[in-house]
């Protein structure tokens, strides 16, 4: 029986299956390469939404007059929700006006002075009483060479002395009185006015606010909760009339593992899904990381246990929608080329 020849491979056919198995080890090491260093390592946080609620009253007491909204209406900053009964505010106002009008203009007349005719009939006083005391003093001055020759009695020469003296003291009265006209009021009735004027200012001022506060705004765009009064109830200041949802901002409070820390650096740029849009994430950024840690609360999930020490951050999300609602929980991803996949 003739042997059977066995032919081995061509040079080419070596060649070529090297060439082969070169480049399957040179795309598995580049594949390998990519996995480990270029490809995104994406990391899931758990939290849920936070959104601000504020509550909504009157500063001053009063009846409501009206109620513009009620739950569920959305509202801009600034709008009016509600008003008291004006009336007794308004008067309240035109009491203190009228009050500092009043001083304002008792002011006016101590800086002016007294009128120059209270001066004129001060100095004609003063003139008419010292024309009595010359009249006085000649009287007391004939009587007195009189005196001991037995012409008049000593009960006259007293009488003269004692008209001489009462003449005196009216004229020091009247001199008085007329300086008093002359220099006008004195400076510390000036600065007691002023000071009365200021009061009666702020008065009018403080009942300018109260009447101002009988209207209330919205201090911000957002969804009104509930509404605690109706029209014509008597509330005391600072009732609680609405509840209001904030629209922006619109948080989400997450919370991350120690290893986590560097993937949640505050502007960090993020994905935030909901169970209900998961092929559509809202967008945010880290804002605030906590520097403290603390137990994982009940309400999140997390990949380890409930137990385990975290760390709270919040994430701002910067297109919000009606969609999110307080308290819902959301997965916020993130990974180290800042782009997510839907969970």
């Amino acid at each position: 029986m003739a042997a059977l020849a066995v032919k081995g491979p061509t040079p080419t056919q070596l060649r070529l299956g090297l060439g082969v198995v070169a480049l399957a080890i040179i795309c598995g090491a580049a594949f390998a390469y990519y996995r480990v260093h270029a490809a995104p390592v994406a990391v899931d946080f758990y939290g849920n939404v936070d959104i601000r609620e504020v509550s909504l009253g009157f500063r001053v007491a009063g009846r409501v007059d009206t109620l513009a909204v009620d739950e569920g209406d959305a509202v801009k900053q600034g709008q009016v929700l509600a008003t008291l009964d004006a009336d007794p505010l308004h008067r309240e106002l035109n009491e203190a006006k009228a009050n500092a009008h009043a001083i304002e203009a008792r002011l006016a007349l101590f800086r002016a002075g007294y009128r120059s005719e209270d001066v004129a009939q001060a100095r004609a006083v003063l003139d008419g009483r010292r024309a009595e005391l010359l009249n006085a003093e000649q009287t007391l001055a004939r009587l007195t060479e009189l005196k001991g020759t037995g012409a008049i009695s000593n009960r006259t020469f007293d009488d003269a002395v004692a008209a001489r003296d009462e003449a005196r003291s009216r004229v020091a009265q009247a001199e008085q009185s007329a300086d008093q006209y002359r220099r006008g009021f004195r400076p510390q009735e000036i600065a007691e006015a002023e000071a009365n004027l200021g009061r009666a200012q702020a008065a009018v001022s403080q009942a300018e606010l109260r009447l101002h506060d009988s209207s209330l705004v919205a201090p911000a765009d957002g969804i009104v909760l509930t509404r605690a009064a109706e029209r014509g109830a008597i509330l005391n200041s600072g009732a609680i009339i609405y509840t209001l949802s904030l629209v922006r901002p619109v948080w989400v409070r997450a919370y991350c593992a120690e290893p986590d820390l560097g993937a949640v650096n505050p502007g960090r740029a993020v994905l935030v899904f909901t169970d209900g849009r998961p092929d559509r994430p809202y967008h945010g950024k880290v804002g605030f990381v906590s520097p403290t840690a603390e137990f994982t609360p009940k309400n999140v999930e997390t990949a380890d246990l409930r137990t385990s020490l975290v760390y709270r951050f919040r994430v701002i999300v910067s297109d919000p929608d009606e969609a999110l609602r307080q308290g819902m929980p959301v997965t916020v991803r993130v990974d180290s080329s800042g782009a997510s996949k839907a969970p």
